[in-house]
């Protein structure tokens, strides 16, 4: 065989092999009306249909071979009335599977295959999908539509252009936070969705600690007053997800601002470590709990909760510059130790995209997020102090000084 006809066998042997991967699916499924042999047929005939196509010219040849496809597998169910699926998936996948031959004919084959491998994934996975699906409640749909907006309506339509004094502020930027925040609140959301929060205290720390570790602090707080004997529990949860923070917070860094690893590793590290120290102590101090309380968790994509945070990042922003500029570090200093009371996450995105900026130095940005940590530790402990007691608090307030401590420490050896 000639050299150009080899080369033009290989775009057919392409198809052949997604064919009959879609094809060795469906040959599985008692209700499908087209296997092994049809989608292997399905994909050589796209690939066919797209040289036809162009080799004559006439792009229509390659949609009427779409048509013919799908014409001849909705007779077929129509056929056999006795069959009570429509077989609608099948017809789809055959569609899907004529298209990728014809991908694979422009010199899209290694899309083409990425696609064959999820399409097939799609269609084996049935079970666990429709499971998935079923198990979703409102909040959830909703959650995830509300992310679906903050990502991919919002977000591409904001400019990206720095704006006011001191160049601080920029739309894209800060709503790019937003999504992240959110993101990873979704993912932690999702996580205890799955997993259960009744599988382990470890799960629902580390989960929890993801999604909101003030919301994890204070509902636990709750649980560990109304319920006494569940005090050891709770506090291994609260420090947990106090512990999270600060891995999550590593994650941002080295997302955002790679150049701040090298100082803030030995800052997040050391409290990571007296975290847990103490995460195990308090583990080995904790039986068995078999009545675990459930932490109930928001709709962590909530627009309003988006909005919120956007204008509290870009008004600790703005403040920093300010303030930097007005009476040098130790005005974002101040603001700091005022916002992370409240909220960590605005100041060290905040903080980043300063040091970014080259308006902050690398220890001041460190120094700021130190502060921000520690005065977000204290606000959480009197939480876990008033709101659980006395029992809760002798739990909890130790660990919390020792991340503390070793924040501290892990900064004076920077």
């Amino acid at each position: 065989m000639p050299t150009d006809q080899l080369a033009t066998l290989y775009p057919f042997l392409t198809s052949l092999a997604i064919g009959l991967l879609i094809g060795l699916e469906r040959e599985r499924s008692p209700a499908a009306r087209a296997g092994l042999r049809t989608f292997s047929l399905v994909a050589l005939a796209g690939t066919l249909g797209a040289l036809l196509s162009e080799k004559t010219g006439a792009p229509w040849l390659l949609g009427a071979g779409l048509m013919v496809m799908g014409g001849m597998m909705v007779a077929a169910y129509f056929k056999d009335s006795e069959v009570d699926d429509p077989g609608t998936t099948t017809v789809a996948a055959v569609v899907v599977c004529y298209a990728l031959g014809a991908m694979v004919w422009f010199d899209l084959e290694q899309l083409a295959v990425t696609l064959a491998i999820l399409t097939t994934a799609l269609l084996y996975f049935k079970p666990e999908l429709r499971g998935v699906s079923r198990n979703l409640t409102r909040l959830d749909l909703v959650s995830i539509l509300q992310f679906s907006v903050l990502s991919f309506v919002i977000l591409p339509i904001l400019p990206n252009q720095d704006y006011g004094p001191y160049d601080a502020l920029n739309p894209y930027q800060i709503w790019w936070m937003v999504v992240l925040i959110s993101g990873l609140s979704l993912a932690g959301y999702a996580a205890l969705r799955v997993a259960g929060q009744r599988q382990g205290t470890l799960l629902t720390g580390l989960f929890g600690g993801i999604a909101s570790s003030t919301a994890t602090t204070l509902a636990f707080s709750r649980h560990g007053r109304d319920s006494p004997q569940l005090a050891g529990m709770a506090a291994l949860v609260i420090l947990l997800a106090n512990w999270v923070l600060l891995i999550r917070l590593s994650v941002l860094v080295a997302l955002l601002a790679p150049n701040m690893l090298q100082s803030m590793l030995p800052l997040l590290g050391s409290g990571a470590l007296a975290g847990l120290v103490m995460i195990y102590l308090a583990w080995r101090r904790l039986g068995r709990q078999n009545d675990a309380p459930v932490l109930e968790m928001k709709n962590p994509t909530e627009i309003r909760a988006a909005l919120s945070f956007g204008l509290l990042y870009a008004g600790v922003l703005f403040a920093a510059a300010w303030l930097s500029d007005l009476v040098g570090s130790q005005g974002v200093y101040a603001v700091a130790l005022v916002s992370g009371l409240t909220d960590v996450d605005a100041i060290t995105l905040s903080s980043l995209r300063l040091f970014n900026l080259g308006n902050l130095a690398s220890d001041q940005t460190a120094t700021a997020i130190l502060l921000a940590i520690v005065s977000n530790i204290a606000f959480k402990s009197g939480l876990a102090s008033v709101i659980g007691g006395a029992a809760l608090a002798r739990r909890v307030l130790p660990g919390m000084a020792a991340v503390a401590v070793g924040l501290v420490v892990g900064w004076l050896l920077i």
